[in-house]
Formats: C-alpha cells, structure tokens, sequence
C-alpha cells in the first residue's frame, strides 16, 4: 500500500487538495484534505500536483532514436529503450508508438526499419525492460507502393490501437501551400531545388497510381476485424476531406490544418488531435491552424506530443491561456486519448482505476515532472 497526503488531485472536473491510497497497482481510497484520517502519510507531497499518467497517441519520437541523423542507422534495442526512458520521463505511461508504413522520400530508411522496430518493441515489452505501456500506431501513407504488403502483417497485431491514413504528397492536405514543403525539405533533408522539383514530379505520379485504391482497401481490412481497430484522419484541409474519412467509418482526424475542417470534424462527432508543439511554439512549423486557436474555438479534445515528448504536458497547462479548466487541460492528455482508443483502465485518477499517475511541480510557470509511476510502480 502505498499514501499520498498534502497533493492536489485533479480529478475529472475539479481540483482536491487531499490524500490517495494505491494497493495493488490500483486507486483504493481518495479523500479531501479535512476528511483525511490522522495516520501519518507514506509520502508529504507538500502541494505538488498529482495528476493521471498521460496517454500519448502520436508520437514520432522512436524514429528520431532509430534514425538520428539523415543516412544513420541507430541499433534497434538501444534505440528503443532510449525512447521509453525519455517518454517515461516526460510522464508518458501508455504511448502508441507512431510506426510509418510507407515514405513519399524514396531516400528514407523509414521502410528499412519498419520491422526491427516492431519487431524490437515486442522482445523488449516480452523481455520486461520497458518503463512506459507501448502500442502501436501504424502511420500508413497511402501513395506508397507496397504499403498493402508492408501492413498485412500488422492487420491482427495484438498492440495494434489505432491506423491513421496519411497523403504527404506535396499539394495534398499538410502541404497545399507547395512553398512551405520546400522549406520544409530543403532544411530538414537538404534537398536541392533541382531534386525538390523532380520529387514533386514523382511523387504527384505514385500519388494518382496508389493512393485511392490503397485507401479504399485499408478501410475495407480494418472495418472487417472483429474488434476494428480505430481509423484516423490525418491533416484534413477541407470539409470534403473530413466527409470522406466519416464515409469510411473513420472516428478521429488528426492534425486539421483549417477551421474549416475542425467544424466539420466536430460537427461530425469526431474527436479531434492536436499537436502539443504547436501549443508550445504558438502555431505550426507548416503554416497551418494553431491548436490554441481551436482550443479557444473548443474544438480540440486530445494532444499529441508528436515529435517532442515533453511538449504534452507543457501544452496542456498552457491551454489555461485559452480558457480550459485544469481538469479540462489535463484531460487533452489522460482520459480523452485513452477513451479515443478504447483503454478504460486508465486517464483518470478514480478509485479502481489503474494507479498511473504523475507528482508534477509548476516552477516559473513551467509544468516540471518530479517522479512518474505506473500500476504504483515508479518508473520515472
């Protein structure tokens, strides 16, 4: 047994200062400060906040350990174990891993480490070596070729939480605005503008040869599973965009890049994703929406970290700037995610819940991670 006193609890739709008992890897007892009984306290928290272990359902992060560097090839399980630390770390106890099936750059050795590191998530999860609850998120970019071949094994994976589909195809979606992809690759991937030219080319090509045909058979092989797996959107620009994914059944649209899109997603009853490093910067590295102006709008329900993991739980706090609650804000990054996919078990500090949760420290206005547990285990 373990008994936090003296924390201020954010519940679902308040602020307790109070007291909470885990046993066994689960909440078992909460209660108001004045309520609290005269047994001395396991742990003073002296204040601090005491909030659900976060739930992250994008992030970019492993590739970044895999591939650290434009041509590198990091080895797979030091590469892995790095990213769950750095995760933990930042009060991340469930993530789904965003795995990309398929790449618009034909230089990219995404495609090559599509299978080590599935691969390596497994033996380390089975091997007991990881802090943080990993799924998988399998990122498919549908003008890639193969990409019914490279996701086939995928299709009836146990981890599998969640399959977004994805057109990076320069003049699609996130780079409508060609200018912003050219600064974009030529800073990130040092492409030349001969190169940048001739990949536009290429690329508008496979996009009109692959991508509605692989569309229309993903959504068919994961509408047909037992339990089908959620489909997300990704980057909606239009409204016809976010019509489209609702006739496939899909249930989140990820990254909108206009308002316009975010109403219709809303007004179509999906759940709608942000990146917490737009929160962050105060907008988008692309030129899109900002998350703080939907947020203002309430149109935004989840966060993701995306390719910074300690940008959640920064962006959450700081969506109090946009007129969110506290409870509110945190629940962008705990229950809301952990609902989207189906984990009930989590997201929430309630009585019976799984005992996830963060001692979180505001120092300078900055949200500061003092220690992270997982199933009443400290993992961070």
């Amino acid at each position: 047994m373990n008994r936090i006193e003296n924390a201020q609890i954010v519940l679902a739709d308040e602020i307790m200062l109070g007291m909470m008992v885990t046993e066994q890897g689960r909440i078992s007892d909460l209660a108001e400060a004045a309520r609290m009984s005269a047994v001395t306290a396991t742990e003073d928290w002296q204040g601090d906040y005491l909030l659900p272990g976060m739930v992250e359902l994008h992030t970019d992060n492993l590739e970044k350990h895999l591939m650290p560097r434009p041509k590198v090839r990091w080895p797979t399980l030091p590469a892995i174990l790095a990213h769950d630390v750095q995760v933990a770390a930042s009060g991340i106890t469930t993530v789904l891993d965003a795995i990309s099936v398929g790449d618009i750059d034909t230089d990219s050795m995404r495609n090559d480490s599509l299978q080590a590191a599935t691969e390596g998530l497994r033996m380390a999860a089975d091997a007991g070596i990881l802090r943080a609850d990993h799924f998988l998120h399998m990122r498919l970019e549908l003008a890639e070729e193969n990409l019914l071949d490279m996701f086939a094994p995928y299709l009836n994976d146990d981890r599998l939480k969640l399959v977004s589909l994805m057109d990076h195809t320069p003049g699609q979606r996130q780079w409508t605005d060609l200018s912003h992809y050219r600064t974009y690759v030529s800073g990130k991937r040092g492409w030349s503008e001969d190169k940048v030219e001739s990949m536009l080319e290429h690329l508008f090509i496979r996009q009109q040869a692959y991508a509605a045909s692989n569309r229309r058979s993903i959504v068919s092989s994961c509408r047909a599973l037992d339990n089908p797996v959620p489909l997300a959107t990704h980057d909606d620009t239009t409204v016809e965009h976010v019509a489209e994914g609702v006739d496939d059944g899909v249930t989140i649209s990820e990254f909108p890049t206009t308002v316009a899109a975010a109403k219709a997603a809303r007004e179509q009853g999906l759940g709608i994703i942000m990146g917490a490093p737009n929160v962050v910067r105060g907008g988008s590295h692309s030129g899109n929406v900002s998350a703080a102006e939907l947020a203002r709008l309430d149109l935004l329900d989840v966060l993701s970290s995306d390719y910074v993991p300690a940008s959640l739980l920064h962006a959450a706090f700081l969506l109090q700037d946009e007129g969110f609650s506290l409870p509110k804000a945190v629940a962008t990054v705990t229950r809301n995610p952990a609902r989207m996919i189906g984990l009930h078990d989590r997201g929430e500090i309630a009585v019976g819940l799984r005992a996830d949760y963060l001692r979180v420290r505001v120092v300078q206005g900055i949200p500061v991670v003092m220690g992270v547990w997982k199933a009443g285990r400290q993992i961070a």
